[in-house]
């Protein structure tokens, strides 16, 4: 079984165990519109663009919409949650490219899950895994922090420099940003993360309250 076949395996059973009906940290999705969401990704091509490209949101929204409706009871939640637990279909073009683009997807949204309960504590990352989030963080990072104002540079507890990258990414003010590979990767992506920030106070707010994301 792939990082990404693991990854996917824990988000399911975690949401199997919160059920349908309970918060994440995706602005007005309950858990229920976050599988509908990572069912039509992988099962309608057609819906996929508009999560990228708002010319398409609409489209994709209506698709969404009723995926989540066809699990409003026990058995619809349950078939939902195998076909994310199956994996992209073949004729799907995310299926040849699984184990590559679905660990931060599965990961991102498993957190986004785990950290809206009111139990929520950390988890203890398998290694391979936070290896793998380590490998994927400075292309995704370069993408989704281009915008963000000033200098940034993500950097892991140990001192190792993951990339720096930002609006004014040569002569901007400085902002440090440092955690462990999982927890930047949630912070370039605009998620709740636990890391650490350094550099000029008003700075280090800019790059706080920036938008991340493509």
């Amino acid at each position: 079984m792939s990082i990404a076949q693991r990854e996917r395996a824990a988000l399911v059973e975690t949401l199997r165990t919160v059920g349908p009906d309970a918060p994440t940290l995706c602005e007005g999705w309950t858990t229920r519109d976050l599988a509908a969401h990572l069912a039509i990704r992988e099962y309608r091509p057609d819906a996929a663009p508009g999560i990228m490209i708002p010319q398409f949101a609409g489209h994709t929204a209506k698709v969404q919409d009723a995926e989540a409706a066809r699990a409003a009871g026990p058995a619809g939640w349950d078939a939902l949650l195998g076909k994310i637990a199956a994996g992209p279909p073949l004729y799907s073009p995310l299926k040849p490219l699984d184990s590559v683009v679905n660990v931060n997807e599965m990961f991102i949204h498993h957190e986004d899950v785990l950290r809206a309960q009111p139990d929520w504590k950390p988890r203890a990352l398998e290694p391979d895994l936070a290896a793998r989030l380590r490998r994927g963080l400075p292309m995704m990072g370069r993408l989704t922090l281009a915008k963000v104002p000033g200098r940034v540079t993500l950097r892991t507890p140990d001192g190792a420099t993951v990339l720096t990258s930002g609006a004014d990414k040569e002569h901007g003010p400085a902002v440090t940003v440092t955690g462990p590979p999982g927890e930047l990767l949630l912070f370039a992506s605009g998620r709740l993360a636990k890391v650490d920030f350094d550099g000029d106070a008003a700075a280090v707010q800019a790059v706080r309250d920036a938008r991340k994301g493509f």
